[in-house]
Parts: C-alpha cells; sequence; structure tokens
C-alpha cells in the first residue's frame, strides 16, 4: 500500500484525522493500494489550499501490512446500501462514512478497504490500534515533487485529450 506524509513525520504513526472514514476519536493511517491513488488524494487536500503549500516535503512510502478482519466495501454500489450518497463521496461530507468507520471499529474491524474518492483505486483505512509494530514494515521510501507530478498529470490529460496514448 501507498502513504505520503510530511518529511519529519513517521509514516506508521497513526492520528485522529476526522476525516473520511474516522470520527477523529481513534488512531487511523490512510493509504492507498495505489501509487497514484495516494498522490491523487493527498494533492486534493494540499490544493484545498489558499496558495499550494510549496515549503512542504512530501514523502511518498510504500508499505506492507498484514491485516486480519477488514472490513471490504468494494464499489460505489455498496456504499450506497450502507446509505452514502454516491453523487457526493467526493464531497467533504463525512457523516455517513465516519459513522460506519465508527461502527467497524467498534465491531472490531482491523480497517476499511473503499473505494478511492480521487482515483478508480481502493483505500485502505488501518486503525491503528488492532496493529502489532510487526504487522507494518515501510518497504521504501521517495520525496515527492508536486510541480514534477502535476506537469506529468497535465501531460497525460493533453495527451487523452488528443486520443494519444500515455506513456
Amino acid at each position: 500500500m501507498w502513504r505520503i506524509v510530511r518529511e519529519e513525520r513517521e509514516p506508521l504513526l497513526g492520528y485522529p484525522a476526522g476525516a473520511r472514514w474516522d470520527p477523529g476519536s481513534f488512531d487511523v493511517l490512510y493509504t492507498s493500494l495505489e501509487k497514484e491513488g495516494s498522490l491523487e488524494e493527498i494533492h486534493f487536500h494540499l490544493s484545498r489550499q489558499p496558495v499550494f503549500p510549496s515549503k512542504i516535503r512530501s514523502i511518498l512510502h510504500r508499505i506492507s501490512v498484514r491485516t486480519q478482519r477488514t472490513l471490504r466495501i468494494a464499489n460505489l454500489a455498496e456504499l450506497k446500501t450502507l446509505g452514502v450518497t454516491v453523487e457526493t463521496y467526493g464531497s467533504l461530507s463525512y457523516q455517513r462514512t465516519q459513522e460506519i468507520g465508527d461502527a467497524a471499529a467498534f465491531l472490531g474491524f482491523d480497517g476499511i478497504l473503499a473505494p478511492s474518492a480521487r482515483w478508480p483505486c481502493q483505500n485502505l483505512i488501518l486503525f491503528t490500534e488492532s496493529f502489532a509494530p510487526a504487522d507494518l514494515k515501510v518497504v521504501s521510501s521517495e520525496p515527492v515533487i508536486w510541480d514534477d507530478w502535476r506537469d506529468r498529470r497535465a501531460s497525460e490529460r493533453r495527451q487523452r485529450e488528443r486520443g494519444a496514448p500515455s506513456e
């Protein structure tokens, strides 16, 4: 899985984010099963600033994890059956998904595997108190150069618009 954190932050350290899948009452790690999914998620949140934060150094970590009991939500149709409004899933309206995350933690799940709101992949949200140190391991790390990433994404969009295959 993939996770991006600020350079000075420990990548395996969870915190109560109060984000899409946690109400802020327990520690979580937000990760993505795809590298691009992780990049899209963090870029979205950094882009919400009035000015994109140029001094923050982001590090992309590849992490291996051993889960035991993960709630799996395969697609948007399954989200809908849980009472999530799929048309606004990508918004910052988190009430229903936080309720699901809270219930999943209460019922003893170690995390949630759910569709990313930013990229066609699955995100894995880990409830950190369910894991022993041996269950999580950083496999590799690399800096994220946001300017380069945005240039690459813009080039891919232009190629798609022209109908050319992307590199």
